[in-house]
């Protein structure tokens, strides 16, 4: 079975790995688990904090617990570096849970693509913190943020 192509494909230019990661973050940003597992092989393997997926059901899974948890869930990831079938992409989102707490996380990942530009490899190291309401930055209304909207080096994030 072929998979479907995931434009850009490696080889990945800074542009098209810029490309990429906008791409990456906008499905993210709908919060569809289903969604987002079509960009990633159907053997993907992850790594996120402490907890290891492999195959789109489990990412499906890992991803449906996480908003099911992670409310107002908004995110805003930025290219770091690239190089043939690899990007590095640093990201924070904040969330809020059924408390109403409010948090901010801070994060890296590893990312490899196959030929196709679909993501085989996912390591995330993330790290969270409990903000108050009013340290909130991300005020976009739940979706694809705006690409007027700044980014995390613009926020100093």
């Amino acid at each position: 079975m072929t998979e479907a192509t995931r434009p850009p494909v490696p080889p990945f230019t800074r542009e098209s790995a810029i490309e990429k990661v906008r791409l990456a973050e906008d499905a993210w940003n709908t919060r569809d688990p289903h969604k987002v597992s079509l960009a990633y092989t159907e053997d993907s393997r992850w790594r996120n904090r402490a907890e290891f997926a492999t195959g789109r059901d489990e990412i499906v899974a890992l991803l449906t617990r996480k908003w099911n948890t992670e409310l107002d869930y908004r995110l805003i990831k930025e290219l770091w570096a690239h190089d043939g079938n690899r990007i590095a992409v640093r990201f924070a989102y904040e969330h809020r849970d059924d408390a109403g707490n409010w948090y901010r996380s801070y994060g890296n990942e590893n990312w490899e693509f196959d030929e196709n530009g679909l993501m085989r490899t996912r390591h995330a190291s993330i790290n969270t913190l409990p903000i108050a309401e009013s340290d909130r930055a991300y005020f976009w209304p739940l979706g694809r943020r705006p690409d007027d909207h700044p980014g995390l080096s613009d926020l100093g994030f």
